[in-house]
């Protein structure tokens, strides 16, 4: 037995010693350790032990919409069980433990996404509503009351009572500003959430723009999630890093050689040419100079010099198994968009467990350095956006992440984490298992 219990009746009666009769939660854990997928960590356990109480209350867990009478006749509606909100340090295991649950959830309405991906899907309903709402508003009258969020929110919870959101971060002023009301819709149709994060509830848009706006969402994420402290002090993506080199930097190696030898046997077992490749999203043209069936072979200004973001991103995930990214420059704050571009690039090529080489400037936790000590504020690009919202110099909003780049330099931690475990010879294995 791996389990020492002073009180045997105790542990008899635990939801853990249930939990390995019934295959659950504990069980799936404890079968990671013992295959040596994962390291023992005493941090993580007490995480899942609540995951595993939710995971028994969510057994005859059952989504009630309200009825035509229930507008006419108070009822007490009962209250849905409390999700999770699980923050902490880069591959603290915050992410292995969402995906645990999530594949040990009894329930069969539920969903599993990168925080980016779910927002890109929320923007992308909020327009076809509108466009449907204008569709059918008779000519010549406008309907300006029309809020999208509210069935949006009841279309998402139609078919997904457990929602669990990868690495929520809230970086992008327009995301910040519809959460209350998204969430709020979301939490009262009875969905819950399991979110993981390396920010705090109250750390989330810290410095943002407006932010003042954005607190009441604070409150609703508590009211309805649970917030867990998840950090070991380990960060395990870095302590499993394989032997095989799979990020080149130009200084220690023939970068170009080694990626150039490593693109040619790719190609080889691809039944294509090396041919231009353009792919069309949103009715724009994303052209990739180098490619061959699901091999891409990109450079950094190609993915992060250009105004991409994350759909564009997630369509290259979809076409491609492989990407090699030449040419990684060290980006200081004065980089900070293309920084931004890169993080989210990584994010979503982890998410899709796309395969990645890269070659580098410098070596991988020398890649960003917030080398500006003095805030960035008043270059050219941050000026035109200050301008454009009559922000002034010295106020409060000047001081926005938006504008300084803490935002980048605070989330550029769990990149160079992600790309280590990317080098992984078992993380290569996961796109071809999947």
């Amino acid at each position: 037995m791996m389990l020492k219990f002073i009180n045997t009746k105790v542990f008899l009666n635990s939801v853990r010693y249930k939990s390995f009769q019934k295959g659950g939660i504990t069980e799936g854990y404890w079968n990671k350790v013992r295959n040596n997928e994962i390291t023992l960590d005493k941090t993580q356990l007490k995480v899942v032990d609540t995951l595993e109480e939710l995971r028994e209350k969510l057994k005859t867990y059952v989504v009630v919409k309200p009825s035509i009478f229930s507008k006419f006749f108070e009822t007490k509606k009962e209250k849905p069980s409390k999700g999770i909100y699980l923050y902490g340090s880069v591959g603290c295991g915050k992410t292995m433990l969402m995906d645990l649950f999530y594949e040990l959830c009894p329930l069969e309405k539920k969903k599993r996404t990168h925080f980016n991906s779910f927002m890109l899907d929320i923007h992308s309903r909020i327009h076809t509503y509108k466009k449907q709402t204008l569709q059918q508003t008779t000519p010549g009258k406008k309907n300006l009351n029309y809020d999208p969020i509210g069935p949006v929110a009841r279309s998402i919870c139609d078919d997904t009572w457990l929602l669990c959101l990868d690495e929520f971060q809230v970086t992008d002023i327009g995301d910040a500003m519809i959460l209350k009301r998204l969430f709020t819709a979301i939490f009262e149709n009875g969905t819950i959430l399991f979110a993981t994060s390396n920010r705090a509830p109250d750390d989330l848009y810290k410095n943002g723009l407006q932010r003042s706006n954005f607190l009441p969402f604070i409150s609703i994420l508590k009211e309805y999630c649970l917030p867990m402290w998840l950090d070991s002090g380990v960060d395990y993506r870095t302590k499993f890093s394989g032997s095989k080199n799979r990020f080149f930097v130009a200084s220690e190696s023939n970068a170009k050689r080694e990626l150039d030898e490593a693109f040619k046997i790719l190609a080889s077992l691809e039944n294509d040419i090396v041919r231009p490749k353009t792919l069309t999203i949103k009715n724009r043209n994303v052209k990739l100079q180098k490619t061959c069936g699901r091999v891409a072979d990109c450079t950094f200004p190609e993915l992060c010099d250009r105004p991409l973001g994350a759909i564009d991103y997630l369509m290259i995930c979809q076409v491609f198994d492989v990407i090699i990214i030449r040419d990684i420059p060290m980006m200081t704050r004065k980089q900070k968009s293309q920084a931004r571009r890169f993080i989210t690039l990584i994010d979503t090529l982890y998410d899709n467990k796309v395969r990645v080489l890269c070659s580098a400037e410098v070596p991988l936790k020398k890649l960003f350095l917030p080398a500006v000590t003095h805030p960035v504020l008043y270059e050219d690009e941050n000026r035109a956006l200050m301008d454009d919202l009559n922000i002034t110099k010295g106020s409060e909003n000047a001081e926005a992440s938006l504008f300084s780049g803490e935002e980048e330099v605070f989330a550029f931690d769990r990149t160079v984490s992600r790309l280590t475990e990317m080098q992984t010879e078992e993380y290569w294995k996961l796109r071809s298992n999947s």
